[in-house]
Protein backbone atom coordinates (compact mmCIF):
# COMPACT_ATOMS: atom_id res chain seq x y z
CA UNK A 1 0.00 0.00 0.00
CA UNK A 2 1.46 3.65 -1.07
CA UNK A 3 2.56 5.26 2.55
CA UNK A 4 0.51 8.53 1.39
CA UNK A 5 -2.30 6.67 1.26
CA UNK A 6 -1.95 4.79 4.09
CA UNK A 7 -1.92 7.69 6.37
CA UNK A 8 -4.51 9.63 4.53
CA UNK A 9 -6.92 6.62 5.07
CA UNK A 10 -6.15 6.52 8.86
CA UNK A 11 -6.41 10.45 8.98
CA UNK A 12 -10.03 10.29 7.42
CA UNK A 13 -10.68 7.78 9.62
CA UNK A 14 -9.95 9.91 12.86
CA UNK A 15 -11.53 12.62 11.43
CA UNK A 16 -14.34 10.46 11.16
CA UNK A 17 -15.07 9.41 14.67
CA UNK A 18 -14.62 12.91 15.70
CA UNK A 19 -17.77 14.32 13.82
CA UNK A 20 -19.61 10.96 14.52
CA UNK A 21 -18.65 11.82 18.28
CA UNK A 22 -20.95 14.63 18.05
CA UNK A 23 -23.84 12.24 17.67
CA UNK A 24 -23.95 11.69 21.39
CA UNK A 25 -24.41 14.90 21.99
CA UNK A 26 -27.98 15.52 20.04
CA UNK A 27 -30.26 13.72 22.77
CA UNK A 28 -29.03 16.22 25.37
CA UNK A 29 -29.27 18.76 23.59
CA UNK A 30 -32.88 18.03 22.51
CA UNK A 31 -34.53 17.49 25.94
CA UNK A 32 -38.08 15.80 25.59
CA UNK A 33 -37.38 14.48 22.09
CA UNK A 34 -38.03 10.73 21.76
CA UNK A 35 -34.88 8.26 19.73
CA UNK A 36 -37.51 7.74 17.44
CA UNK A 37 -37.95 11.37 16.59
CA UNK A 38 -34.16 12.33 16.60
CA UNK A 39 -33.50 8.82 14.29
CA UNK A 40 -36.15 9.88 11.94
CA UNK A 41 -35.29 13.43 11.94
CA UNK A 42 -31.53 13.14 11.70
CA UNK A 43 -32.34 10.68 8.28
CA UNK A 44 -35.08 12.61 6.74
CA UNK A 45 -32.60 15.56 6.44
CA UNK A 46 -29.61 13.29 6.03
CA UNK A 47 -31.82 12.46 2.81
CA UNK A 48 -32.88 16.14 2.06
CA UNK A 49 -29.45 17.15 2.59
CA UNK A 50 -27.61 14.24 0.56
CA UNK A 51 -29.93 14.91 -1.98
CA UNK A 52 -29.15 18.38 -2.65
CA UNK A 53 -25.39 17.90 -2.81
CA UNK A 54 -25.97 15.04 -5.41
CA UNK A 55 -28.87 16.80 -7.48
CA UNK A 56 -25.85 18.20 -10.25
CA UNK A 57 -24.67 15.42 -10.93
CA UNK A 58 -27.56 12.86 -10.43
CA UNK A 59 -28.26 11.54 -13.69
CA UNK A 60 -24.74 11.08 -14.32
CA UNK A 61 -23.85 8.88 -11.31
CA UNK A 62 -27.53 7.22 -11.02
CA UNK A 63 -26.61 6.03 -15.04
CA UNK A 64 -23.69 4.01 -13.50
CA UNK A 65 -25.72 1.91 -11.06
CA UNK A 66 -27.35 -1.31 -12.01
CA UNK A 67 -30.13 -2.77 -10.20
CA UNK A 68 -27.60 -4.69 -8.18
CA UNK A 69 -26.03 -1.43 -6.31
CA UNK A 70 -29.88 0.08 -5.70
CA UNK A 71 -30.04 -3.08 -3.32
CA UNK A 72 -26.57 -2.94 -1.83
CA UNK A 73 -27.64 0.69 -1.17
CA UNK A 74 -30.85 -0.08 0.12
CA UNK A 75 -29.66 -2.89 2.48
CA UNK A 76 -26.25 -0.38 3.56
CA UNK A 77 -28.76 2.05 4.40
CA UNK A 78 -31.22 -0.25 6.28
CA UNK A 79 -28.42 -1.80 8.24
CA UNK A 80 -26.33 0.90 8.87
CA UNK A 81 -29.00 3.59 9.75
CA UNK A 82 -32.20 2.56 10.08
CA UNK A 83 -32.07 -0.64 12.06
CA UNK A 84 -29.11 -0.29 14.09
CA UNK A 85 -30.25 3.29 15.48
CA UNK A 86 -33.47 1.57 16.26
CA UNK A 87 -31.71 -1.26 18.18
CA UNK A 88 -29.59 1.38 19.81
CA UNK A 89 -32.00 3.48 21.11
CA UNK A 90 -34.29 0.57 22.51
CA UNK A 91 -30.92 -0.74 24.14
CA UNK A 92 -30.80 2.27 26.18
CA UNK A 93 -34.31 2.49 27.14
CA UNK A 94 -34.14 -0.95 28.48
CA UNK A 95 -30.90 -1.69 29.11
CA UNK A 96 -29.45 2.17 29.83
CA UNK A 97 -26.67 3.75 28.32
CA UNK A 98 -24.17 1.58 30.24
CA UNK A 99 -24.67 -2.07 29.13
CA UNK A 100 -25.77 -0.43 25.54
CA UNK A 101 -22.11 0.98 25.23
CA UNK A 102 -20.22 -1.86 26.35
CA UNK A 103 -21.64 -3.93 24.04
CA UNK A 104 -21.72 -1.65 20.86
CA UNK A 105 -18.20 -0.54 22.52
CA UNK A 106 -16.80 -4.23 20.62
CA UNK A 107 -17.39 -2.65 17.31
CA UNK A 108 -13.91 -2.01 16.59
CA UNK A 109 -13.53 -5.76 17.80
CA UNK A 110 -16.23 -7.64 15.94
CA UNK A 111 -14.68 -5.66 12.82
CA UNK A 112 -11.61 -6.24 13.10
CA UNK A 113 -11.83 -10.54 13.57
CA UNK A 114 -14.34 -10.51 10.38
CA UNK A 115 -11.29 -8.50 8.44
CA UNK A 116 -8.68 -10.69 9.71
CA UNK A 117 -10.54 -13.41 7.38
CA UNK A 118 -10.03 -11.66 4.26
CA UNK A 119 -7.24 -12.63 1.54
CA UNK A 120 -4.18 -10.85 2.01
CA UNK A 121 -5.54 -9.69 5.03
CA UNK A 122 -2.77 -9.84 8.56
CA UNK A 123 -2.57 -13.07 10.36
CA UNK A 124 -5.27 -13.03 13.21
CA UNK A 125 -2.16 -13.71 15.88
CA UNK A 126 -0.30 -10.71 14.76
CA UNK A 127 -3.43 -8.43 15.74
CA UNK A 128 -3.80 -9.67 19.23
CA UNK A 129 -2.08 -7.40 20.76
CA UNK A 130 -4.22 -4.73 19.56
CA UNK A 131 -7.61 -6.55 20.10
CA UNK A 132 -6.75 -7.25 23.67
CA UNK A 133 -5.54 -3.75 24.16
CA UNK A 134 -9.12 -2.53 22.81
CA UNK A 135 -10.74 -5.04 25.13
CA UNK A 136 -9.16 -4.32 28.04
CA UNK A 137 -10.18 -0.24 27.54
CA UNK A 138 -13.48 -0.79 27.00
CA UNK A 139 -14.04 -3.32 29.66
CA UNK A 140 -12.49 -0.12 31.61
CA UNK A 141 -14.02 2.78 30.56
CA UNK A 142 -17.55 0.38 31.32
CA UNK A 143 -16.81 -0.69 34.38
CA UNK A 144 -17.70 1.86 36.68
CA UNK A 145 -21.06 2.85 35.02
CA UNK A 146 -21.81 -1.06 34.70
CA UNK A 147 -21.58 -1.04 38.13
CA UNK A 148 -23.72 1.64 39.02
CA UNK A 149 -26.38 0.46 36.48
CA UNK A 150 -26.87 -3.45 36.53
CA UNK A 151 -26.51 -5.42 34.08
CA UNK A 152 -30.74 -4.20 32.29
CA UNK A 153 -33.09 -6.33 30.92
CA UNK A 154 -33.03 -9.17 28.08
CA UNK A 155 -34.72 -7.08 26.07
CA UNK A 156 -32.49 -4.40 26.03
CA UNK A 157 -29.10 -6.58 25.59
CA UNK A 158 -30.84 -8.70 22.72
CA UNK A 159 -31.15 -5.20 21.24
CA UNK A 160 -28.15 -4.01 22.07
CA UNK A 161 -26.38 -6.95 20.32
CA UNK A 162 -28.95 -6.54 17.12
CA UNK A 163 -26.93 -3.15 17.24
CA UNK A 164 -23.55 -4.66 17.30
CA UNK A 165 -24.03 -6.82 14.49
CA UNK A 166 -26.13 -4.73 12.12
CA UNK A 167 -23.63 -2.32 12.27
CA UNK A 168 -20.55 -4.73 11.89
CA UNK A 169 -22.14 -6.08 8.62
CA UNK A 170 -22.82 -2.55 7.63
CA UNK A 171 -19.03 -2.05 7.94
CA UNK A 172 -17.94 -5.01 6.06
CA UNK A 173 -20.82 -4.86 3.58
CA UNK A 174 -19.46 -1.32 2.80
CA UNK A 175 -15.97 -1.64 2.73
CA UNK A 176 -16.09 -4.94 -0.18
CA UNK A 177 -18.62 -2.81 -2.24
CA UNK A 178 -16.48 0.35 -2.13
CA UNK A 179 -13.39 -1.94 -2.93
CA UNK A 180 -15.16 -3.54 -6.02
CA UNK A 181 -16.78 0.07 -6.98
CA UNK A 182 -14.94 1.78 -10.26
CA UNK A 183 -17.17 3.83 -11.54
CA UNK A 184 -18.42 6.09 -8.57
CA UNK A 185 -16.51 7.96 -5.79
CA UNK A 186 -16.40 7.14 -1.94
CA UNK A 187 -17.94 10.65 -1.70
CA UNK A 188 -20.72 9.79 -4.18
CA UNK A 189 -21.27 6.49 -2.55
CA UNK A 190 -22.38 8.28 0.77
CA UNK A 191 -24.66 11.03 -1.23
CA UNK A 192 -26.61 7.46 -2.48
CA UNK A 193 -26.66 6.33 0.65
CA UNK A 194 -27.86 8.98 2.59
CA UNK A 195 -30.59 9.73 -0.46
CA UNK A 196 -31.89 5.69 0.05
CA UNK A 197 -31.98 6.19 3.60
CA UNK A 198 -33.89 9.44 3.32
CA UNK A 199 -36.60 7.53 1.69
CA UNK A 200 -36.32 4.78 4.33
CA UNK A 201 -36.60 7.21 6.72
CA UNK A 202 -40.03 8.47 5.77
CA UNK A 203 -41.48 4.93 7.05
CA UNK A 204 -40.09 6.27 10.62
CA UNK A 205 -41.57 9.41 10.78
CA UNK A 206 -45.29 8.64 10.65
CA UNK A 207 -44.88 7.01 14.17
CA UNK A 208 -42.14 9.51 15.07
CA UNK A 209 -44.24 12.33 14.70
CA UNK A 210 -47.87 11.22 13.94
CA UNK A 211 -48.66 9.28 16.76
CA UNK A 212 -46.75 10.88 19.76
CA UNK A 213 -48.68 12.51 22.45
CA UNK A 214 -46.04 15.32 23.64
CA UNK A 215 -46.29 18.66 22.74
CA UNK A 216 -43.35 20.96 21.91
CA UNK A 217 -43.43 24.77 21.66
CA UNK A 218 -42.64 26.38 18.30
CA UNK A 219 -39.00 27.15 19.61
CA UNK A 220 -38.35 23.69 20.70
CA UNK A 221 -39.55 22.16 17.13
CA UNK A 222 -36.71 24.91 15.71
CA UNK A 223 -34.29 24.00 17.97
CA UNK A 224 -34.79 19.83 17.30
CA UNK A 225 -34.59 21.13 13.15
CA UNK A 226 -31.58 22.70 13.93
CA UNK A 227 -29.90 19.85 15.44
CA UNK A 228 -31.21 17.09 13.58
CA UNK A 229 -30.06 18.75 10.37
CA UNK A 230 -26.37 19.78 11.60
CA UNK A 231 -26.19 16.02 12.63
CA UNK A 232 -26.82 15.49 9.28
CA UNK A 233 -24.57 17.03 7.59
CA UNK A 234 -21.85 16.85 10.13
CA UNK A 235 -22.23 13.26 11.76
CA UNK A 236 -24.22 11.55 8.57
CA UNK A 237 -22.80 13.37 5.28
CA UNK A 238 -19.35 14.79 6.69
CA UNK A 239 -18.53 11.75 9.16
CA UNK A 240 -19.75 8.80 6.34
CA UNK A 241 -17.85 10.41 3.32
CA UNK A 242 -14.72 10.55 5.63
CA UNK A 243 -15.38 6.73 6.54
CA UNK A 244 -15.88 5.91 2.71
CA UNK A 245 -12.62 7.29 1.97
CA UNK A 246 -10.91 5.67 4.97
CA UNK A 247 -12.85 2.32 3.72
CA UNK A 248 -11.11 2.56 0.18
CA UNK A 249 -7.51 3.24 1.25
CA UNK A 250 -7.36 0.58 4.61
CA UNK A 251 -8.05 -2.72 5.13
CA UNK A 252 -10.90 -4.12 6.93
CA UNK A 253 -8.92 -5.36 9.77
CA UNK A 254 -7.35 -1.50 10.44
CA UNK A 255 -10.63 -0.06 9.61
CA UNK A 256 -11.92 -1.67 12.55
CA UNK A 257 -9.92 0.05 15.13
CA UNK A 258 -10.77 3.59 13.21
CA UNK A 259 -14.01 2.75 14.96
CA UNK A 260 -12.27 3.50 18.59
CA UNK A 261 -12.50 6.74 17.83
CA UNK A 262 -15.87 7.42 17.89
CA UNK A 263 -15.35 6.25 21.64
CA UNK A 264 -12.88 7.97 22.27
CA UNK A 265 -14.02 11.48 20.73
CA UNK A 266 -17.79 10.89 22.65
CA UNK A 267 -16.17 10.56 25.62
CA UNK A 268 -14.55 13.86 25.40
CA UNK A 269 -17.41 15.60 24.00
CA UNK A 270 -19.14 14.04 27.20
CA UNK A 271 -16.34 15.35 29.40
CA UNK A 272 -16.35 18.96 27.90
CA UNK A 273 -20.15 19.03 28.42
CA UNK A 274 -20.05 17.63 31.89
CA UNK A 275 -17.62 20.62 32.84
CA UNK A 276 -15.20 17.56 34.39
CA UNK A 277 -11.52 15.96 33.92
CA UNK A 278 -11.53 12.20 33.12
CA UNK A 279 -11.46 9.71 36.31
CA UNK A 280 -8.35 7.69 36.57
CA UNK A 281 -10.29 4.79 34.83
CA UNK A 282 -11.57 6.49 32.13
CA UNK A 283 -7.45 7.92 30.97
CA UNK A 284 -6.41 4.37 31.63
CA UNK A 285 -9.45 2.92 28.92
CA UNK A 286 -8.72 5.99 26.56
CA UNK A 287 -4.65 5.62 26.22
CA UNK A 288 -5.58 1.46 26.10
CA UNK A 289 -7.88 2.22 22.99
CA UNK A 290 -5.46 4.30 21.43
CA UNK A 291 -2.52 1.93 22.21
CA UNK A 292 -4.63 -0.89 20.32
CA UNK A 293 -5.27 1.16 18.03
CA UNK A 294 -1.21 1.91 17.04
CA UNK A 295 -0.59 -1.17 17.46
CA UNK A 296 -3.17 -2.23 15.04
CA UNK A 297 -1.57 0.59 12.52
CA UNK A 298 2.02 -0.64 13.48
CA UNK A 299 1.08 -4.28 12.76
CA UNK A 300 -0.11 -3.46 9.13
CA UNK A 301 2.52 -0.80 8.53
CA UNK A 302 5.74 -3.90 9.02
CA UNK A 303 2.97 -5.84 6.84
CA UNK A 304 2.95 -3.50 4.03
CA UNK A 305 6.51 -3.19 3.94
CA UNK A 306 7.12 -7.06 3.82
CA UNK A 307 4.86 -6.95 0.67
CA UNK A 308 6.53 -4.22 -0.71
CA UNK A 309 10.16 -5.76 -0.04
CA UNK A 310 8.35 -9.02 -1.34
CA UNK A 311 7.61 -7.47 -4.59
CA UNK A 312 10.97 -5.83 -5.27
Amino acid sequence: MNTNKHWLGIGAGIAAGAVWGLVFLAPELTPGFTPLQLSAGRYLAYGLVAAALLAPTWRRVVARLTRKEWKALAWLAFCGNIIYYLFLATAVQRGGVAMASLVIGFLPVAVTLVGSRDRHAVPLRRLLPSLVLSIAGLLCISWESLSAAGSGSLLGLGCAFGALVSWTIYAVANSRWLARLETVSAHEWSLLVGVVTGVEAIVLAVPAFFTTQAAHAHSEWMAFTGIVTAVAILCSVVGNGLWNVASRTLPLSLMGQMIVFETVFAALYGFLWEGRWPTMGESVAMVLLLGGVVSCASVHRVRDEELNAAVA
